[in-house]
């Protein structure tokens, strides 16, 4: 199969922000819905009612705007939903058009109300850009889409809203950069091609190295070697470091990247098997971030590491009962093959925390369903050692449109992670989501530490705010934001 990937994202609209309107573009009418306590009838514009409700998008005839889009209470939440609902229905009209023989339009121009603050423009911003994603590998040619949104608003914040709008699309840019990479089917997504496509995006400012399977022996990656054992395709270790001047925190962020997981002699059931394509989102995610990291040119100090590997099914898997020692020297006893996330995982803490010595640590992973019986599909499960960090890693999931929900290290259950036969055991009794958070923390050295479980925001079936099916992208936009909390 040919790479459907591109070398970096390129479905993002381009969005600018103007001080006019421009004849001959269509044009979107931005309406809010009416308090609760008010009474009144739905607007109707162009023989169209509408209630303001976010996310209500009607098409309109005649003179005046061609869309009509709810704004909800304008709170700027309602903002980010709106505008994913509105990139859909333009680009639904657009490829409409062209269908019955009309001619296709690139742009189209919306009236930003006059209480609309920084926040309702990044929110409206990510919305816009992140709503009409699309992944597919075909030969059909793409449908048209929309290519330019002008927002339109008074000239005194021309300037600020512009600046919001560049820091928005860099932020949406590390989205639709994980989706892409978690999209890819694994047929083409092996370890090697993730290391490989994590080099050529990288971007300016970032350095990768990529450590093949002989240096992980040679360095002593036990679980690493372990989980991808039992593929053709051996695994790799994606080292990227982002070092500005000035900088006086240095972030060290790692990344789980199975990029396909059959759940190994451990076997997962058929039903749902397709869609661990999607298991290396949380590495996705870290190379994403830092490149937008770097992008941005925030002054704090970045490496990113993602263990990558495939765990198969053959003569070579490594088995329930087996012993595996990680770098620098701690072992495991393997209960389940299936729980390989954490296999390589800690094996990526323990050399970054050795080797690099960084101020915090912060890992993202699909590591547990037990975190998307808790919280469900659109909530990220938050484990922590350090209170200010914890509440550093919410506050900024809050401000780029990620939520996130502190669960506990419950230290009665700390216990169960020792071995018996070796130092820890990779299964231990008790609720699995903690407990799983507990073996990585066993490797964390006491440095302050949050363990990101994106086991159910990371994938959805269907449209939710900016959210379309297939990988989200999410934490991607959380990273950032923590790092720019910490310059």
């Amino acid at each position: 199969m040919r790479n459907p990937l591109p070398p970096v994202p390129t479905n993002l609209l381009d969005i600018e922000v103007a001080g006019d309107l421009r004849r001959g573009i269509p044009t979107v009418r931005l309406v809010t819905a009416p308090a609760e306590d008010v009474e009144a009838e739905p607007l109707e514009i162009g023989g169209v009612r509408i209630t303001g409700k976010a996310g209500d998008v009607q098409t309109v005839t005649g003179d005046g705007p061609r869309w009509v889009a709810g704004l909800g209470d304008g709170e700027p939440k309602q903002y980010r939903k709106t505008g994913a609902a509105l990139v859909r229905a333009v680009n639904a009209g657009l490829a409409d058009d062209v269908e019955n023989g009309g001619k296709a339009f690139r742009a189209a121009q919306l009236v930003l109300p006059e209480e609309a603050s920084g926040e309702h423009v990044t929110e409206l911003a990510l919305g816009l850009l992140l709503g009409g994603y699309r992944f597919k590998v075909s030969t059909e040619d793409p449908k048209p889409a929309v290519r330019t949104l002008r927002l339109v608003t008074h000239d005194r914040a021309v300037a600020a809203f512009t600046e919001l709008v560049a820091r928005a699309t860099a932020l949406a840019a590390a989205t639709a950069l994980t989706r892409d990479l978690a999209n890819t089917p694994s047929n083409v997504k092996s370890p090697a091609w993730l290391a490989e496509t994590a080099a050529k995006v990288a971007g300016p400012g970032v350095e990768v190295a990529v450590r093949d399977e002989k240096w992980l022996a040679a360095q002593g990656f036990g679980g690493v070697l372990a989980v991808g054992g039992g593929s053709s395709r051996p695994p790799r270790l994606i080292e990227m470091t982002y070092k500005p001047s000035g900088a006086t925190k240095h972030l060290l962020l790692v990344g789980k990247g199975i990029t396909f997981d059959t759940g190994g002699l451990s076997i997962k059931p058929a039903d749902g098997m397709h869609l661990m394509r999607t298991d290396m989102a949380g590495g996705a995610a870290v190379i994403a971030a830092t490149r937008a990291i770097a992008a941005l040119g925030l002054p704090v100090r970045v490496t990113a590491l993602v263990p990558a590997a495939e765990n198969h099914v053959s003569g070579s898997a490594y088995r329930p009962g087996d012993i595996v020692r990680h770098y620098g020297g701690r072992t495991t006893e393997v209960g389940n093959t299936d729980a390989e996330g954490r296999m390589v995982l800690v094996d990526a803490l323990a050399y970054g925390i050795k080797k690099y010595s960084p101020d915090l640590v912060v890992d993202a992973a699909t590591l547990t369903g037990a975190m998307k019986v808790s919280l469900g599909l659109r909530t990220g499960g938050l484990f922590a050692s350090d209170d200010a960090l914890a509440s550093s890693v919410v506050a900024a999931g809050a401000r780029v449109g990620e939520a996130w929900w502190r669960m506990p290290l419950v230290e009665d259950y700390a216990e169960n992670v020792r071995g018996e036969f070796g130092d820890v055991r990779q299964t231990p009794a008790g609720p699995g989501g903690i407990t799983a958070a507990l073996f990585l923390r066993e490797f964390t050295e006491g440095l302050p530490w949050a363990h990101l479980d994106i086991a159910g925001p990371a994938r959805s079936e269907k449209n939710y705010d900016e959210v379309v099916p297939g990988a989200t992208g999410f934490a991607a936009r959380t990273m950032v934001e923590l790092a720019a909390s910490l310059s």
